[in-house]
């Protein structure tokens, strides 16, 4: 097994990407639970690894992306938390905005709906004037 990272053309399961992480970086899974301090074990590490976890939580995948230099979106989309635009059809939306509008939204319309959304977000928790 290579310990470089994704450098295969098909991709690996998440547990053997994760495998070649650490040990191209030369750490034991004790000094990666050092590393995290101790949000993630070096049991659960192993269990992962091996391919036994196939969905950890984000908030593992964040703290090895940190300690491994890589990308957390990179371990979000291998997890299967998200999916890179790159594998979606041509001309399907990715649903970062408005999915529920027009799919022929042009991006300046996109950046408007963005900043009213951003607008309307800055009222939560305040009551606003509204006539009932």
């Amino acid at each position: 097994m290579s310990t470089e990272p994704e450098s295969n053309p098909t991709p690996r399961p998440l547990g053997e990407y994760l495998a070649s992480l650490r040990l191209s970086k030369r750490m034991s899974l004790r000094e990666v639970e050092e590393a995290s301090e101790k949000a993630v074990s070096n049991a659960y590490l192993s269990q992962l690894e091996k391919g036994r976890i196939g969905k950890p939580s984000p908030n593992i995948l964040h703290a090895l992306a940190t300690i491994y230099g890589v990308p957390y979106e990179s371990l979000m989309e291998k997890a299967g938390y998200i999916v890179s635009k790159a594998s979606l059809p041509k001309g399907a939306r990715h649903g970062r905005v408005a999915t529920f509008a027009n799919d022929d939204l042009t991006p300046a319309e996109e950046e408007e709906l963005r900043r009213y959304l951003g607008y309307l977000r800055s009222f939560k928790g305040k009551p606003r004037n509204e006539k009932s």
